[in-house]
């Protein structure tokens, strides 16, 4: 039988996942189903493990390498949390992530045909959502889609749940959520959406419209990307913007070649490399403890008893904010941070958004001529939150909400060394960091003086 393209997607871990069990046998009983089914890891290993099955130690180190992780080989907390998320049923393991013999439909005319509807949406909505699916695919190859209604076509798409006729049964609500069938005869290029799901054409539940985009990708032939930016990265995250990235298209037009009359479109950013030299900052603040670094539609979560950054999309975590966040900063006697982004701002609690945000930025007592905040750092020894402005900064009194007379003033004369832009800026036991570019200045706020310049992604032990 054909290899499976089992496609689980999933919504981030703070919304999905359960408490871990603190029972160990449980844990271990939940890595080694995981390690058997997507690493390849032989059924022996189902009885009590013992110091010499080093296979274990190494399927773990499999899989923390493909998602990124700290490599370890150890069963750490960041590695159960990611096998608790709802993912892909395709194998990880490098001889099954891309299909054999790279699986293409030999014509750029493929049919389809939708064989049911679900409840959850008018069928207007099901049609044009799938519609638009396959033109994600389309825009980017030569590749046509045509639409029957009776009879066999290339793509068959169904709604079903639990056992559905293929011998693949869904899991309920919120497990697996649709798969599809490399390309080929029969039941090749198939594709199946959980109708214990709820489907929807916003950002509430499970968007139609992505997780098609994701599903027909493997109709087409595409494997998972291990690009947390990429459309077949197996983990579900709703968003407005163009769906495919780089990797994406690179990806279909190595099977399908280019459409020769591609429109100009705009790939999403791959995710960042945290150990570019050239990276810069979007914006730096503490979060209860962590710092939090944004980067595009990403950022970064650092821990001090993390060893290794945790990169994630913005959007799986707060999902109210925008894609790219300006500058942001922690008031920790509130216990609030605040994001900028645009002429608005947004405050969080933790993971979730304060009632009656977002706010505009002329709030806090910025004239009107101001359209964004380039950083933001709060002074926890003064009460003060500078402001950075193009070469100005403002200092507003978080004690009394207004903003201090007398400013705004210039960047590079009250903070000399830096230069007169900021991208982000924190602050630690006496010291300022700002982020320029790919430099960071360590610079100490009593003796007015820059100790020493270091890349912005030395934060990352690069």
């Amino acid at each position: 039988m054909q290899l499976t393209a089992v496609v689980l997607l999933a919504l981030a871990a703070y919304a999905l996942a359960k408490p871990l069990s603190t029972v160990e046998k449980d844990k271990e009983a939940l890595a080694k189903q995981y390690l058997r089914r997507y690493y390849g890891m032989s059924a022996g290993l189902q009885r009590a493990r013992t110091s010499s099955d080093t296979q274990y130690e190494e399927k773990i180190g499999e899989m923390q390498k493909f998602f990124r992780l700290e490599v370890t080989g150890q069963l750490d907390d960041d590695t159960v949390e990611l096998m608790k998320m709802a993912r892909c049923g395709v194998p990880d393991v490098a001889e099954y992530n891309h299909f054999p013999r790279d699986l293409k439909w030999e014509t750029t005319n493929v049919t389809f045909r939708i064989l049911n509807y679900t409840p959850d949406l008018k069928k207007t909505d099901v049609d044009r959502a799938l519609r638009n699916a396959f033109n994600v695919w389309s825009d980017v190859t030569p590749l046509r889609f045509k639409k029957l209604h009776e009879g066999n076509a290339d793509i068959m798409i169904s709604f079903g749940a639990k056992e559905h006729g293929d011998f693949n049964p869904f899991d309920g609500p919120e497990g697996l959520l649709a798969h599809a069938y490399p390309p080929g005869k029969g039941i090749g290029g198939d594709t199946h959406f959980d109708e214990d799901e709820t489907w929807t054409k916003d950002d509430h539940a499970f968007n139609l419209f992505l997780v098609a985009s994701h599903e027909f990708g493997h109709a087409l032939g595409m494997a998972h990307s291990s690009d947390p930016g990429s459309l077949m990265y197996p983990v579900y995250s709703y968003a407005k913007t163009y769906p495919l990235s780089e990797d994406d298209i690179k990806g279909i037009q190595s099977l399908y070649g280019p459409n020769p009359n591609q429109r100009k479109v705009k790939p999403k950013p791959d995710a960042p490399n945290k150990c570019d030299p050239e990276l810069d900052f979007d914006a730096v603040t503490e979060l209860r403890g962590e710092t939090i670094i944004f980067k595009d539609r990403f950022y970064w979560r650092l821990h001090p008893q993390m060893h290794e950054p945790e990169q994630t999309l913005i959007k799986s975590t707060w999902p109210d904010i925008p894609n790219k966040v300006d500058a942001a900063y922690e008031n920790p006697e509130k216990d609030v941070v605040i994001i900028f982004s645009g002429i608005k701002m947004w405050a969080l609690n933790g993971y979730n958004l304060v009632e009656g945000y977002p706010k505009y930025i002329h709030k806090l007592g910025l004239p009107k001529t101001i359209r964004k905040i380039d950083a933001a750092v709060h002074i926890r020894d003064t009460g003060k939150t500078l402001l950075f402005t193009d070469e100005e900064y403002w200092s507003f009194d978080e004690q009394t909400g207004t903003m201090d007379s007398g400013f705004p003033q210039s960047i590079e004369k009250d903070f000399p060394g830096i230069g007169d832009e900021v991208d982000a800026a924190a602050y630690h036991y006496g010291y300022l960091y700002f982020y320029h570019d790919h430099l960071q200045f360590e610079y100490s706020y009593s003796s007015r003086k820059v100790i020493r310049i270091m890349r912005a992604n030395s934060i990352f032990n690069c």
